[in-house]
């Protein structure tokens, strides 16, 4: 399902949800990025506080399109930068064309260079998804650019006398990335070596072109922002500022992006509101307060009340409950958001029916009732209209053996498509798939599964 938010609708969300520091309860904005845990590493942080506070000033971060949609990971550089953008401060946005074919250099290994082509349908992906996030109309939108504008027409000869004759190697080499690359087994190329002279040009560019002062990226990025930081003293004499955020990581400390495999997309395409909304919800309660503090708007006050809450009365969830809808009504909108709580409550009979929900968040209501079929693979149960329901139980997984299913069914415990059933020799009709592929079967309370129609 692609989740369309018109104009007017993300204007709405946004405005529901995005306060400035004062409405927020803070003093200035330098105090509460740093107490909601958005600044990591900085320059000076007197420096930084006064640009931050005092009249606007023009600031960046940069999106490699090496994927087909950012993650919850670039998803903190954007909230940093609807933060600035509700104080004043005017954004640019860098889809990096240019550094998007090289992509900026892995802890982990090289990464596969992908086609132009590609990248340039991505590139288109990634600036849709940052228009649902800043505010892209009215008196201070934010700027798009693509670094391949002043890099595809820059030759070898012009890159190395204009740009490179001003990096040095010792301190390329000490950067944090490159000096752990260079000590393992695989080492690092030439291409992704360079990306830090990339970057820095591009901060040097729009610098020149915009008076761009600030640039804002992850802490796994502090070695590229401050190549563009040391360029522009060089080059221009000039004193600018960076500063980065934590990079968000899982119970594990594993950090959630796409070179770890366990990336939380949010493009709606590639990871449903549903999933996005549960991954929320599921927050541990030891984790909850923190990600209140980074990826809402909430007020101080209203943190703290929601924190004690965890403490007083931890089953109730409310926490995690405003976390989520926060979160994901932010990214995919309200209506959305809804449609996922309300498939949630529906699977266990509460609220809405489950025929009111729509096939795409249904489907990923489900997921997590596949079954593994004999090579080991996860899928949904097979059914068939004219099959028994006892039968259908025990492919889902419900039931060891048909006659566990029928003692279940005669003391009143199982449901199909939350509807008691009563007959043991009930079959499955055609009404009983919803959206023409779906059954639930319920076991008591709490317990779940689904069958799939075969076509």
């Amino acid at each position: 399902m692609h989740v369309d938010i018109t104009q007017f609708d993300r204007e709405i969300v946004l405005m529901a949800h995005v306060t400035n520091f004062k409405e927020a309860g803070f003093d200035s904005l330098f105090d509460e990025l740093q107490w909601r845990g958005l600044i990591s590493q900085s320059t000076d942080q007197e420096q930084l506080a006064a640009a931050l506070d005092g009249e606007p000033i023009t600031y960046y971060c940069g999106f490699d399109p090496t994927a087909a949609s950012l993650h919850i990971g670039n998803l903190v550089q954007l909230i940093n930068m609807r933060h600035l953008q509700a104080a004043g401060h005017h954004p640019i946005a860098l889809v990096g064309g240019a550094t998007g074919l090289i992509g900026d250099p892995r802890q982990s290994g090289e990464r596969t260079l992908n086609p132009k082509e590609v990248v340039s349908q991505w590139a288109q992906r990634l600036k849709s998804q940052i228009g649902r996030i800043l505010e892209t109309s009215g008196e201070n939108p934010v700027q798009f650019v693509s670094n391949y504008e002043w890099t595809a027409d820059m030759s070898v000869i012009d890159f190395l006398r204009d740009v490179g004759k001003n990096f040095r190697l010792g301190t390329m080499l000490a950067k944090d990335t490159v000096a752990r690359r260079l000590n393992s087994e695989e080492g690092i190329s030439f291409t992704e070596f360079s990306y830090q002279v990339l970057q820095g040009n591009d901060f040097l560019h729009l610098f020149d072109a915009y008076n761009c002062t600030l640039q804002l990226g992850g802490s796994d990025q502090w070695g590229n922002l401050t190549s563009g930081l040391d360029l522009i003293r060089k080059v221009r004499g000039a004193t600018v500022n960076v500063f980065t955020s934590p990079i968000i990581t899982d119970s594990q400390g594993k950090k959630f992006g796409k070179s770890e495999g366990n990336a939380m997309w949010i493009d709606p395409t590639m990871l449903s509101p549903y999933k996005f909304y549960q991954f929320w919800f599921n927050q541990p309660d030891g984790e909850v307060e923190k990600l209140l503090r980074a990826f809402t708007f909430l007020p101080k006050a209203e943190i703290e009340r929601l924190a004690q809450e965890v403490q007083n009365n931890p089953g109730a969830r409310e926490a995690q409950r405003t976390l989520a809808w926060e979160v994901t009504s932010f990214v995919h909108g309200e209506q959305a958001t809804q449609q996922a709580i309300d498939a949630a409550a529906a699977l266990f009979g509460r609220g809405a029916e489950l025929a009111s929900i729509d096939e795409s968040t249904l489907e990923a209501a489900l997921d997590g009732l596949k079954i593994a079929d004999e090579n080991g693979d996860k899928q949904f149960a097979a059914g068939a209209v004219g099959e028994r329901v006892t039968e259908a139980g025990v492919n889902a997984g419900l039931f060891k053996s048909i006659s566990e299913a029928r003692k279940t069914i005669a003391s009143g415990g199982v449901y199909l498509n939350n509807q008691r059933v009563e007959d043991a020799e009930r079959t499955m009709e055609e009404a009983d798939f919803l959206q023409g592929r779906f059954a639930v079967i319920r076991r008591g309370k709490k317990a779940l599964g689904v069958v799939e129609r075969h076509q």
